[in-house]
């Protein structure tokens, strides 16, 4: 109980610094890394709460996708760091008044955890004996909620299919693979042989 307990407390710390240092830290890709162990830290304290499939969910989609993802495109773009601190003064109170509301909205929860104990457990889903996260989510995934969760599959595949048509269109200048002439090539076409004679070259 004693090593659950501080085992929370490292995560949970670990988690809140390096946000922290997600908005703090002036080079992107600084921010990035911080922002990969808030991941995981953040699957840590899942683990921890017994949630293993969302744990590894995180890592693997947060992590292992996005967050790499962020790190290609900070690290591709020409950051001008110049222009960058120049206007972080024009988004602070911008900034000021999104952290204010979610600092409302923590005190909030914070409350009715310390002084609405029963508000809590009224709204906690019912646990069943023996069945774990993963088996349960998937079982109120493919009953309860199969339609929507089809629908939301669809609407993913219509935004993949329309990713795939803008950037294939048609630009001057920009070679494209013809998949009709490369499946028509045949082995011998593939290359020539050129005889080259003694002493004179290609």
């Amino acid at each position: 109980m004693i090593l659950a307990t501080l085992s929370f407390y490292l995560f949970a710390f670990v988690t809140i610094a390096s946000g922290i240092l997600v908005i703090s830290a002036k080079n992107p890709v600084h921010s990035v890394m911080w922002l990969i162990l808030a991941f995981f830290s953040t699957a840590g304290l899942f683990v921890l709460l017994g949630a293993e499939f969302l744990a590894m969910l995180l890592v693997i989609v947060y992590v292992g996708a996005v967050a790499v993802l962020f790190l290609f495109v900070v690290l591709m773009l020409n950051i001008n760091f110049v222009e960058m601190r120049q206007g972080f003064l024009q988004y602070l109170p911008q900034g000021l008044l999104v952290g204010l509301i979610l600092l409302i909205e923590i005190g909030t929860l914070v409350v009715n955890w310390s002084y609405g104990p029963k508000m809590s457990e009224s709204l906690a889903s019912p646990t069943v004996e023996g069945v774990s996260n993963t088996v349960a989510i998937g079982q109120i995934l493919y009953t309860d909620y199969i339609y929507s969760f089809q629908v939301a599959g669809l609407i993913l595949l219509v935004a993949m299919i329309g990713a795939i048509v803008l950037t294939s269109r048609r630009r001057e200048g920009v070679k494209r693979q013809n998949i009709m002439e490369q499946n028509a090539r045949r082995p011998e076409d593939a290359y020539d042989v050129v005889e080259v004679k003694s002493g004179e070259g290609i």
